[in-house]
């Protein structure tokens, strides 16, 4: 096989990496089932998934994002639909994608750089992303203290995709920025809410589905150089609202309620 032969064969198969790399936004025609089959893997999001693991993620085409009528906050992903159809689901262990298939449905957003401890005590170094005013995203430098490489806000109940349609957010069961929750914070479990105000103003930090790892393993050294593992737990953890009297105002997650622990 002579030189020429070899460098030939080369450019070939280059071009066939890089043609197969450039076709995954690029699908036409593919119909939605073809769409939910490029979720991330059933195992992507379990909550007993390593928080260092990055969870598995599977592309999905450019065309089946454009029928995005719905985001989703839950406790632990966000999940896209169209008529009621997932089309994608994102962990939020998994920054990259979780910005990225955001960015493809929503355009570009306004990004911020946050320093550590900035945006509070504890809290990691970030790029914050917010799109429209109504979903923020800060991706965190390093994991967050229940595993998570994001935190979440959304603070209005629609957003407008890239091309200018409507698309409905939502925590579960469907409440949205503006609902009102009075209801849901009557029959709460204590543990699963908190008393942000006062007699004079009144709001709410209100549980709504649980999520992430509460509990956390601590040494304590005893007499004698004795070392004993311990339990502690935080608070509830998961995708929580906050409320201006029992109107919602925020949607987040994670928002733990009543964090026992520092960082």
């Amino acid at each position: 096989m002579t030189p020429r032969t070899v460098m030939t064969i080369g450019a070939v198969a280059l071009a066939l990496v890089v043609g197969s790399g450039a076709s995954v936004d690029q699908w036409t025609g593919q119909d939605l089932d073809r769409a939910a089959a490029s979720e991330p893997s059933a195992t992507a999001t379990s909550r007993t998934a390593p928080a260092d693991r990055v969870p598995t993620w599977r592309p999905v085409s450019a065309a089946a994002l454009r029928s995005v009528d719905a985001v989703e906050l839950r406790a632990e992903s966000i999940v896209l639909r169209a008529d009621d159809r997932t089309i994608t689901s994102v962990s939020m262990r998994d920054a990259k994608h979780t910005v990225g298939v955001l960015d493809r449905v929503l355009g570009t957003p306004a990004r911020t750089q946050t320093a550590d401890g900035d945006a509070g005590r504890c809290v990691p170094a970030s790029t914050t992303s917010t799109w429209g005013g109504a979903i923020r995203v800060a991706a965190l430098s390093e994991p967050g203290s229940a595993g998570n490489r994001v935190e979440v806000r959304v603070l209005r109940d629609h957003v407008r995709s890239r091309l200018g349609a409507v698309i409905e957010l939502s925590g579960p069961d469907g409440v949205q920025v503006g609902d009102d929750v009075a209801d849901r914070i009557h029959d709460a479990a204590k543990s699963e809410r908190e008393s942000l105000g006062s007699d004079d103003a009144r709001a709410w930090q209100l549980l709504l589905a649980r999520g992430w790892s509460t509990e956390r393993k601590s040494t304590e050294r005893k007499s004698g150089e004795q070392e004993h593992t311990a339990r502690k737990s935080d608070g509830a953890n998961g995708v929580s609202v906050l409320t201006d009297e029992s109107t919602v105002t925020v949607i987040g997650s994670p928002m733990p309620i009543r964090p026992a622990r520092g960082c």
